[in-house]
């Protein structure tokens, strides 16, 4: 990948050059979305564009435990080689030298790719569309709370002060006047964004005390996922630099809504751009009912990509803002799945289901992959509910273990994701399960110690 002697320097060299970077973070999203990688001085990392890292750290549990079952990775905890993704390069803008983020994608020393990482998963699904010449299009949409700095796990989170002094009281949906109480940290967070060209839509605060909603731009998926990845950083470090935590937990507060990441997904014909979702008259196509019907079929299969995380769960309850089932409505945001109005060109299905804490890489390759599934097989959906969908009975499973007893089950998606990516996901969730079992938490303490 190095240009010859006297030769034209590699588009990411010379992009160092151009803008002085001294420093490249070299990046790639782990199983839980968490960044690895190495911090390499600029001329150094521009003569291999790339770098060595053990293959287990595919492994590696959100906790930075490493599961027993690592039949997924070599004996040997080999090498895996990373090779930057040129198209990711980006200015760190919080960075007090020069400093450039790269995403790389993960190979080993053969030159075959490593199939357990986040980023080829998304790109395999991507692959399958591309091979029925169809080109998916997504628009993730993620929530999150600002909290008080919090020295104690065992210490309930509160809102953090706004520039009143003063902290929340109360939930203040679409509120201006609440959103307007962290313009700094806001501001701090569009600056950063667009000097890393993510592209945000629109800002609002939701239900939650202090919790707030930005949209990404629609796109092509893996530049989407990429967008998501980098943009839970900035939001975080954004936090940091005013005092506060910046948290996507899926359900971070008792008694407040959870934090989606609502995936707007559709689907075009990769020769003419065309929505294949709609008719010369915008009537809904044969294709995306059928597409309609993979996600109602197969998103709970997938439920564990889509809610990772023990607290994940949580989030999945009644009248709190989250769907409990995989009905679908026009315009109706009671289910799991909404259909938004609009015109023919924007027909798309949004999936409410999965949590602000998902890997994106992975949330979006496991809706898409759910419907690929009814456009190949051509499955029917349900009639669309009407009315309030939480008064229909729970259909997502309520836990993580339910969650991957349910994928083990499903040969569909998991041959579609690939069997040794699957096989690898449940050892590392599986592990941070029985991580979790062992604690002992409050609530047991206080009204189990002297009561039972």
């Amino acid at each position: 990948m190095n240009a010859p002697a006297g030769g034209a320097p590699s588009p990411i060299e010379q992009w160092c050059r151009e803008h002085a970077i001294t420093e490249v973070e070299a990046l790639m999203p782990d199983m839980s979305g968490v960044a690895r990688g190495k911090v390499v001085p600029a001329a150094a990392y521009c003569r291999t564009l790339g770098l060595n890292l053990p293959e287990a750290l595919v492994l590696q549990t959100v906790t930075g435990d490493y599961p027993e079952d690592q039949s997924a990775v070599d004996p040997s905890d080999r090498d895996i080689v990373l090779r930057a993704d040129e198209r990711t390069i980006r200015r760190v803008p919080w960075a007090a030298d020069p400093t450039a983020q790269v995403i790389h994608d993960c190979f080993h020393t053969d030159g075959t790719p490593v199939t357990t990482t986040p980023r080829y998963v998304l790109r395999r699904v991507l692959d399958l569309y591309r091979e029925h010449g169809w080109r998916p299009i997504v628009a993730p949409e993620l929530e999150f709370y600002l909290v008080k700095r919090n020295a104690d796990a065992d210490y309930p989170l509160e809102p953090p002060e706004g520039r009143s002094g003063q902290a929340e009281r109360g939930r203040q949906s679409y509120g201006i006047d609440a959103l307007n109480e962290y313009d700094p940290l806001i501001d701090d967070i569009y600056d950063f964004c667009e000097a890393q060209e993510i592209e945000l839509g629109t800002l609002s605060h939701e239900s939650g005390v202090a919790q707030l909603e930005i949209n990404l731009s629609h796109g092509d998926p893996l530049a989407l996922a990429d967008q998501a990845f980098l943009f839970k950083r900035t939001v975080r470090e954004a936090a940091t630099r005013h005092g506060v935590y910046a948290t996507f937990m899926a359900k971070p507060m008792e008694r407040e809504p959870g934090s989606a990441m609502h995936i707007h997904q559709s689907v075009v014909d990769a020769d003419t751009g065309e929505n294949v979702f709609a008719d010369a008259n915008g009537a809904m196509t044969p294709l995306f009912r059928a597409h309609i019907g993979g996600l109602q079929q197969y998103l709970p299969a997938a439920m564990s990509f889509l809610a990772p995380n023990v607290n994940s769960y949580r989030r999945i309850t009644k009248y709190m803002a989250a769907p409990i089932n995989v009905q679908w409505g026009i315009d109706n945001r009671t289910a799991g799945l909404r259909v938004p109005l609009g015109e023919a060109d924007a027909t798309r299905v949004e999936n409410r289901v999965a949590g602000a804490d998902a890997n994106p890489y992975l949330a979006i390759a496991a809706s898409l992959a759910c419907g690929l599934l009814g456009m190949t097989r051509g499955l029917a959906p349900t009639p669309a509910v009407i009315g309030s969908a939480y008064k229909m009975p729970y259909e997502l499973p309520l836990s993580l273990a339910e969650s991957l007893r349910t994928l083990r089950d499903s040969a569909p998606l998991t041959e579609i994701l690939g069997e040794r990516f699957v096989g690898a996901w449940n050892a590392v969730k599986e592990c941070e399960l029985r991580a979790f079992l062992q604690v002992i938490s409050s609530w047991e303490r206080e009204f189990l110690l002297r009561n039972v």
